[in-house]
């Protein structure tokens, strides 16, 4: 059976205000361990893919701290303690300290990666 931790991740983020451990197993599943430093609407980030939104659904857990999923049907808050899904159509509001680990289908999930990479350079 395919196991990872964060220690164990084999890709690494940092950027200002976040922090990501991926580790894409066979399953066709990307696990990644996410911590926020800092508030963030991240809406921006998702704008030229299908209504401007995240398309790849994900299943959390929060450790500590909040995360918002803005959606057409209106808002959702996870808090501490929750396990949530998250279905294709929306955009993450992040909130500084807050620690999750996100369980999704990596095809989706890198067509989203590859569109949020191309708008965070355009936006410097």
């Amino acid at each position: 059976m395919p196991k990872t931790s964060k220690a164990s991740a084999t890709e690494h983020m940092t950027l200002e205000g976040y922090e990501g451990h991926f580790t894409e197993l066979d399953t066709g599943y990307t696990v990644a361990f996410e911590s926020y430093s800092s508030d963030a609407d991240l809406a921006d980030y998702f704008k030229g893919l299908p209504d401007d939104r995240c398309q790849c659904p994900h299943w959390g857990y929060v450790f500590s701290g909040k995360v918002m999923f803005k959606t057409a049907d209106g808002d959702e808050t996870f808090e501490a303690g929750d396990a949530y899904h998250v279905g294709p159509g929306h955009t993450p509001v992040l909130y500084e300290g807050t620690e999750v680990v996100e369980f999704s289908p990596t095809k989706e999930l890198q067509q989203t990666i590859d569109v949020v990479t191309k708008n965070m350079e355009a936006f410097g």
